[in-house]
């Protein structure tokens, strides 16, 4: 059971972003979503 008071200790212990930090994170993750597709679609277009 020391497995999982540990599991529980870390995640006290783990500092969370803020709701500001979160919102980059989220925009951050959101452009390079947006260039990926680009990048897949632009691909996708020259092999056919």
């Amino acid at each position: 059971m020391r497995f999982i008071g540990d599991i529980f200790r870390l995640l006290k212990d783990t500092t969370w972003p803020t709701r500001k930090e979160s919102w980059r994170d989220f925009r951050s993750i959101m452009e390079y979503t947006a260039f990926f597709v680009v990048i897949i679609y632009i691909f996708d277009q020259l092999i056919v």
